[in-house]
């Protein structure tokens, strides 16, 4: 019986969301994984990465069949799938510079051009490594956009937490093409090969022939609740969780009674009404109202899943943009943001003021300085700083 050959598999980023599915592709057994470890490379060398999983287990000294310093010292094979897992920072650098080795001599005269999966947050993060690709003149681009779910952080350089959900959607990206909804069959093949490996690893996969309306879906809970955090500094229960029924058990932030009208009064709409503005967009680039589009009721969906994970007890995740604000990291404010503001501007589509300023008072927080915004917004936001200084307050009468 003859045996499947290994696909050759480069990841680029060796942080939460780079480990994990680096993991589960040498978990599927049908991958050989070469990882790309910048920042934590010395540390990960010596000691392997320690994986703290709810869903995959406790993992200490695990290591990839390959690990890498740089692109550029990984580019000396060919690969079938790149998977691409760094911030989305156009801002402070380009993919296309991050994949650099991988797109000039000597690498392309040798070997032929993989299929790129991006794993990143944000709105059109393939556009510049699809025009770089094109520019090779070695064919039409092979890129994978995806929306994923997953809830996983660095603890230390070589030990991650990863929550029970890894959830990535993959659809082929089609540069400026909304409306497209079939596949090719050589898009089917390029998305059941990467598919297939990762859904063999554990994670749970989704396929669909028109990527964008999903990465556009996942970016509202992104445009809004990671900005509130950010904003804020408060993770998500700040807004959703009541205060311990029980003495004895002990959890923070929470909402603090004395202010907590104000919270549904204001905060919750804003965020509603931010959201809306990205449904005003979505028709705009023809996603229609419908379950396999961007159907309307996904605004009061979002705020209701969200609510449900934050009321409870256990809540602990930090949204990475709020993980990086405390860490002095770059935001993720231009592919989350940004673009939402400029893919609007281009279709003459009017966003209202809510959401401009969020982009404003986010660039703000990377400039430190005052801009005047609409007050509202601002009042909504900032009535979460107070209500849990009020928090802290009562807890020391």
């Amino acid at each position: 019986m003859a045996t499947i050959p290994l696909k050759e598999i480069l990841v680029v980023g060796f942080g939460g969301v780079g480990s994990i599915y680096s993991l589960i592709a040498k978990r599927s057994g049908l991958a050989r994984v070469t990882a790309v470890a910048r920042s934590n490379y010395d540390a990960v060398n010596k000691n392997g990465m320690h994986f703290k999983s709810a869903k995959y287990g406790d993992i200490p000294g695990w290591r990839p069949d390959r690990l890498c310093k740089s692109v550029e010292s990984a580019a000396d094979k060919p690969y079938d799938y790149v998977i691409l897992t760094t911030k989305a920072l156009p801002d402070i650098i380009k993919t296309p510079t991050i994949l650099a080795p991988l797109l000039t001599s000597p690498y392309i005269d040798k070997y032929p051009q993989p299929a790129y999966v991006i794993l990143q947050n944000g709105l059109n993060v393939e556009v510049d490594l699809y025009h770089a690709i094109k520019a090779l003149g070695q064919g039409k681009p092979k890129i994978i956009g995806t929306s994923l779910y997953i809830g996983t952080n660095l603890l230390a350089l070589d030990v991650v937490e990863h929550n029970g959900f890894d959830r990535p959607t993959l659809g082929i990206y089609r540069y400026n093409d909304y409306t497209t909804t079939t596949n090719s069959l050589e898009e089917s093949d390029i998305l059941e090969g990467i598919a297939s490996i990762l859904a063999k690893g554990g994670s749970t996969v989704s396929v669909v022939p028109e990527i964008q309306r999903s990465k556009f879906s996942k970016n509202f809970w992104n445009v809004a609740f990671s900005s509130l955090a950010t904003l804020t500094g408060y993770t998500l229960p700040s807004v959703f969780r009541p205060p311990p029924s029980d003495p004895s058990v002990k959890y923070e932030p929470f909402v603090a009674p004395k202010t907590a009208h104000l919270i549904n009064e204001f905060t919750i709409p804003t965020l509603k009404a931010v959201m809306e503005e990205l449904i005003t967009l979505a028709r705009a680039l023809g996603f229609p109202d419908s379950e396999d589009g961007l159907p309307s009721s996904t605004v009061e969906n979002i705020i209701s899943h969200t609510a449900s994970l934050h009321v409870s007890p256990e809540s602990t995740h930090v949204p990475s943009m709020l993980l990086d604000a405390r860490n002095g990291q770059p935001i993720e404010v231009e592919v989350i943001l940004g673009e939402v503001v400029r893919m609007a501007k281009e279709r003459g589509v009017s966003i209202p003021a809510s959401l401009v300023h969020f982009v404003n008072i986010m660039e703000a927080l990377l400039r430190t300085c005052t801009m005047s915004q609409r007050i509202e917004t601002l009042y909504g936001l900032l009535i979460v700083v107070q209500n849990q200084i009020i928090r802290k307050m009562d807890s020391k009468l």
